[in-house]
């Protein structure tokens, strides 16, 4: 089970720490649930990928019909132990979107293009993710993972997070599903978000590394589905 789990002393520099520490010990006990969550992700994203790929093809073409540019939108985030990946979502805005402003999304951006109004309404922008979690990049549930730029903007304590692969959903994810709105009248989106936002999130994703739970994921898979049927 090593290639789940780390020694302590194995970690980045910036995780050793005794905030950090805290939570490694509570995880390490559930090292055996750790693996099945991996087994699961495994299973599951194949078995979907089969019945996500001719969707995924589908929505690529129309995202091209209806803007230019790469349907696909590659970002740097930050996932377990620190490691850089690149997640896959779909392009919702319009090419080069992150040159004409935030790294994050404000309610009624007039980046976001036509036909990714709707994709985001349904989350089918998460849709290409499934290669993340087949590669182990990605969980289905867990803290969503931050830019770079964020991630520098941490607390000792907030470090704790990556001791787990970041997730598609998350119990954050679902109670702030509005994000956009709630950073709609700032006129510094990025630091309200790095200041306001972030912290009241980051409470919520240290209590699920303290009390995750297997079971507690496929509860959390469940209330994402019922989140975006009621938007």
């Amino acid at each position: 089970m090593k290639i789940f789990w780390k020694d302590f002393e194995k970690l980045p520099k910036y995780m050793q720490t005794k905030e950090t520490k805290a939570y490694y010990d509570i995880l390490k006990k559930r090292k055996f649930s750790i693996f099945i969550k991996r087994i699961f992700d495994i299973t599951v994203s194949l078995i979907a990928s089969v019945f996500l790929v001719p969707i995924i093809i589908l929505l690529a073409i129309i995202i091209m019909m209806d803007s230019p540019g790469n349907p696909f939108f590659l970002q740097t985030r930050v996932t377990k132990y620190g490691k850089k990946f690149k997640i896959f979502k779909f392009r919702t805005m319009v090419q080069g979107a992150e040159k004409l402003g935030a790294q994050i999304t404000t309610d009624h951006d007039p980046r976001i293009t036509r036909v990714g109004k709707y994709i985001r309404k349904l989350r089918a922008d998460e849709f290409p993710q499934i290669f993340n979690i087949i590669m182990g990049d990605l969980s289905f549930v867990g803290v969503r993972p931050e830019v770079p730029k964020y991630v520098d903007k941490y607390t000792p304590e907030m470090y704790a997070t990556l001791l787990m692969p970041a997730g598609v959903t998350s119990l954050t994810s679902i109670l702030y599903k509005d994000e956009e709105k709630l950073l709609k009248s700032s006129q510094n989106a990025d630091e309200t978000y790095v200041n306001k936002v972030l912290p009241e999130k980051m409470k919520y994703n240290l209590e699920y590394i303290k009390n995750f739970d297997f079971f507690g994921d496929i509860k959390i898979m469940f209330k994402t589905v019922i989140a975006v049927i009621s938007r």
